[in-house]
C-alpha cells in the first residue's frame, strides 16, 4: 500500500487542522493506520493509532481529548482531526500502515511496513 500524507500548514495556536493520509494500492480498511511526527531536532514519536476495520484507537496523552483519527474508506482515507493546537505541536506529521499489528506495537514507527512522506504543521503562538 502506498500513503501519502497531506493538510499540512500554518495555524495559529488554539487553532484547527484537519491531515489526510491518502492510501493507493490496497484497502486501507484492513490496516492498522498510525499517525507520528517529528519535530526539528526531535526523535520521531507517537500521535495516535487506529485499529482495522475502524476498530480501537489510542492515543499519546500529550494529543489526548484534541486530536482525532477517523476513516473514510470510501475515499481509503484516514484522517487526523487537529484541535486546540498548541506551538508544541509543530512538526512534521507522517501515516504509517501495517496489516497485523498489534495494540502493544502500536507506538513504535518501525514496527509499520509502509509509510509515505510526512506533512508539516506550523502552529505560531
Amino acid at each position: 500500500v502506498q500513503l501519502q500524507a497531506f493538510g499540512g500548514g500554518w495555524v495559529q495556536a488554539g487553532g484547527s487542522l484537519r491531515l489526510s493520509c491518502a492510501a493507493s494500492g490496497r484497502t486501507i480498511r484492513n490496516y492498522v493506520v498510525g499517525w507520528f511526527r517529528q519535530a526539528p531536532g526531535k526523535e520521531r514519536e507517537f500521535v495516535g493509532a487506529n485499529s482495522r476495520n475502524s476498530g480501537a484507537t489510542i492515543y499519546a496523552d500529550s494529543v489526548k481529548g484534541r486530536f482525532t483519527i477517523s476513516r473514510d474508506n470510501a475515499q481509503n482515507t484516514v484522517y487526523l482531526q487537529m484541535s486546540s493546537l498548541r506551538p508544541e505541536d509543530t512538526a512534521v506529521y507522517y501515516c504509517e500502515a501495517d496489516a497485523d499489528l498489534i495494540v502493544s506495537r502500536y507506538g513504535y514507527f518501525a514496527d509499520y511496513d509502509y509509510w509515505g512522506q510526512g506533512t508539516l504543521v506550523t502552529v505560531s503562538s
